[in-house]
């Protein structure tokens, strides 16, 4: 999925916002070296959190207009990871404001699911990696959407956008071990709803 807002636009917005400012342009130098050459992954985080294009980019608009107002804060390290927290909890904010009950917490998930994650490398070759990866793209995208958020998010980080464990740790707030459980279990309930629903395609 393509940025549904271009560029130009999200530099106008930053550089709107720091108009009044007297090291505005040197803001928007950082923005355009740290934010932008990760708008894509933005975008694309932001609609697998919320589901539709329109509300993902307001989501990506308010996510990049919080980081211009903190780029000063910005200490160095993965630019990514910063920016993708950010998004993530601009996204969250919005579903807590207007999907309130699409918002499941990690606490509501271990109430439900009592079942520990194997030890193990979640990266490794199972016969459940070869599954997902037979399995046609439409069917398994309504599989990971179907994933409560705090999975659905680091399957998509991981899987998707290509960050590592720590990267995922730092954009989702949690420690490593806490992003390979997660990992671990998404990837587990996902194979589950492909095999439940028959998503399996024909050899």
């Amino acid at each position: 999925m393509g940025a549904m807002t271009s560029e130009k636009s999200l530099l106008r917005l930053a550089a709107s916002d720091g108009a009044n400012r007297t090291s505005g342009l040197n803001d928007s130098a950082r923005f355009a070296n740290i934010v932008m050459p990760h708008i894509d992954d933005a975008y694309r985080l932001a609609y697998w959190l919320i589901g539709n294009d329109a509300d993902a980019e307001d989501v990506v608009q308010d996510a990049s207009l919080r980081a211009f107002r903190a780029i000063r804060g910005f200490a160095g390290g993965s630019s990514r990871a910063w920016l993708l927290s950010i998004v993530r909890n601009t996204a969250y904010s919005w579903l807590r404001k207007n999907r309130a009950g699409a918002v499941v917490t990690v606490d509501d998930l271990e109430a439900v699911e009592l079942a520990q994650v194997k030890p193990g490398d979640p990266d490794a070759e199972t016969p459940e990696a070869t599954l997902i990866a037979k399995t046609d793209v439409e069917r398994l995208r309504a599989a990971i959407a179907a994933l409560p958020g705090p999975f659905r998010e680091t399957l998509v980080l991981r899987d998707i956008e290509g960050l590592d464990y720590r990267e995922i740790a730092e954009a989702t707030e949690v420690p490593i071990g806490t992003v390979m459980s997660r990992l671990a279990r998404a990837r587990r309930r996902l194979v589950a709803t492909i095999r439940g629903e028959g998503f399996e395609r024909n050899n």
